[in-house]
């Protein structure tokens, strides 16, 4: 697994050269976001004893296999792990696979696996996660969060944007990196949620898939006004 340091608080681990999982430390130790596939667990706790940390806390930005596949892994290797997902799209996870009346009834999209391992904490969009802000993040998923580092501005999207195979909002085709878009749910939705992770400002993005970018927004502000075009062409198409 590779592993590659940005700023003073963030690890990105990246499994099978496509798939990102993050390290993010913290004073009480390290918050690791999303969890790989299956067979990453390995990896990622020789990743945190290089860091000289524990990892305290299992956050998930959703419930796609690649994000959750060594869940029930890691939570048995580390029992004193709170593991955290929004309330939302922790229900994927339990194997509920039902759309409120209030979503968009558009198909579900990608894999969710249902895993063994329950949820310690439900996040609402907009609570803190140790120096991490969740921000509730819909359209790749129903219930997808990203999370804000207030320290230092770096935002972690999850699937909201890609940058493997060039950057793009979720939903979007990248024909060298595809899959992002073909797991994605609702294209309109995703782009508002673009529009309200760029407002943020961030100092830099790192995603589920691709490298992290510095300073982003220029490249945002692409992904985003490209969206858009196609979000137009869809509705003046009918489809």
């Amino acid at each position: 697994m590779q592993r590659n340091h940005h700023g003073d608080y963030m690890v990105q681990l990246t499994q099978l050269w496509s798939m990102n999982s993050y390290l993010v430390r913290e004073d009480d130790g390290l918050t690791l976001i999303d969890s790989g596939m299956s067979g990453a667990a390995p990896a990622i706790l020789a990743a945190a004893r290089e860091l000289g940390a524990p990892i305290v806390r299992i956050v998930l930005t959703h419930a796609h296999i690649d994000h959750v596949g060594s869940l029930d892994a890691l939570a048995a290797a580390l029992p004193e792990a709170t593991v955290v997902i929004g309330a939302r799209e922790a229900r994927f996870m339990a194997g509920d696979m039902t759309l409120d009346p209030d979503e968009p009834q558009a198909k579900l999209a990608g894999g969710f696996p249902k895993v063994v391992t329950r949820p310690g904490r439900l996040l609402s969009d907009g609570d803190m996660v140790g120096s991490l802000w969740a921000v509730a993040a819909p359209g790749h998923t129903p219930g997808q969060m990203a999370f804000f580092d207030t320290r230092d501005g770096t935002l972690i999207a999850g699937d909201s944007f890609q940058t493997l195979g060039g950057v793009a909002v979720a939903g979007v085709m990248r024909p060298l990196f595809p899959l992002p878009a073909m797991a994605t749910w609702h294209l309109p939705t995703a782009l508002r949620t673009a529009r309200r992770l760029r407002a943020l400002g961030p100092s830099r993005m790192g995603v589920g898939h691709g490298r992290v970018l510095e300073s982003p927004e220029a490249a945002m502000d692409a992904a985003i006004a490209e969206a858009e075009a196609r979000a137009s062409r869809m509705v003046t198409s009918g489809s």
